[in-house]
């Protein structure tokens, strides 16, 4: 039940508003819910409907949380019974136009589309130099590789609960960001798919803190990530560190915003000590720099 104040007696005021209510006239907002209405929306990240950026759609009311999915993934609905919302990510190769996402009100009931449009956004180019082995791969990295590949691939389908009360971050390493999210990478002169995350330049040793509350789950030395640590925000807000010099923590701890669990490092396919931050939604990756504040 919802906490009441005390009962008093309305002023002459507040009757005329009320009167004016049951007549159904509109009043202007007060100071207290503009300010409501912008700590919510500084609690969500930024919408931007292109490829690698996150789709807000609006739902509607409804009594019971909606079921969204895109494709055959389950999306990330937010919100209460006045007004649902879904936050859905949006692939790199996501080609422009219309997309679209299913939602299912109730159990049983008909599914119903709510479409958005894709819009267009061009990514830089970055050419990098790194060890020939990390590019041109004998057979036995090649088959290790497709190995950590389909344990990632299980990793990223995580979907739990509880949902996150709140998704905008804050940045979990200081530095400059040296490299950004979604550049078309050519390594020694091959293209290879766009990078999937944000690169921030720090010393080997740094802290690296929690963005948002999560629990770890998977810790892990891969072949081209190196050192590297995936966290659970719930509702299939997945994180993910790598190139990690370090790592204090393991699968089953949960954090709070700004706890230190691993550290800054130089390992996997490098050119030099960073944090390669990635943030996934819908098992879709996605700019982090969109969860963070503007």
């Amino acid at each position: 039940m919802p906490d009441f104040p005390p009962y008093s007696i309305p002023s002459h005021g507040a009757r005329r508003r009320t009167a004016l209510q049951a007549l159904g006239l509109a009043l202007l907002p007060t100071p207290a819910l503009l300010a409501q209405a912008a700590t919510a929306e500084a609690d969500w990240p930024q919408a931007l409907a292109v490829p690698g950026g996150v789709a807000r759609l609006a739902l509607g009311p409804a009594h019971e949380r909606p079921v969204v999915h895109a494709g055959d993934v389950p999306v990330l609905v937010l919100g209460d019974a006045g007004a649902w919302t879904a936050i859905a990510g949006i692939p790199l190769s996501a080609p422009v136009g219309q997309a679209h996402v299913t939602v299912q009100a109730t159990a049983g009931a008909p599914a119903r589309r709510i479409g958005y449009r894709v819009a267009a956004k061009k990514y830089r180019e970055q050419r990098l130099t790194v060890a020939p082995r990390t590019v041109d791969l004998a057979p036995e990295d090649l088959a290790r590789h497709e190995r950590e590949r389909a344990h990632q691939q299980l990793v990223m389908a995580t979907f739990s609960t509880p949902l996150p009360e709140r998704l905008q971050m804050i940045q979990p390493v200081p530095g400059r960001r040296s490299s950004s999210f979604g550049l078309r990478r050519v390594f020694n002169g091959q293209a290879r798919n766009p990078h999937s995350g944000m690169d921030i330049a720090a010393a080997t040793g740094t802290p690296v803190v929690a963005p948002l509350a999560g629990r770890v789950i998977d810790v892990g030395d891969y072949f081209f990530n190196g050192g590297t640590v995936w966290l659970d925000h719930g509702g299939g807000l997945l994180s993910m560190y790598c190139h990690l010099s370090g790592v204090d923590c393991r699968p089953g701890d949960s954090l709070r915003a700004g706890d230190a669990f691993c550290r800054v490092g130089a390992t996997g396919r490098v050119t030099g000590p960073h944090l390669h931050w990635g943030v996934m939604l819908n098992r879709t990756m996605v700019d982090p720099a969109l969860f963070l504040p503007a």
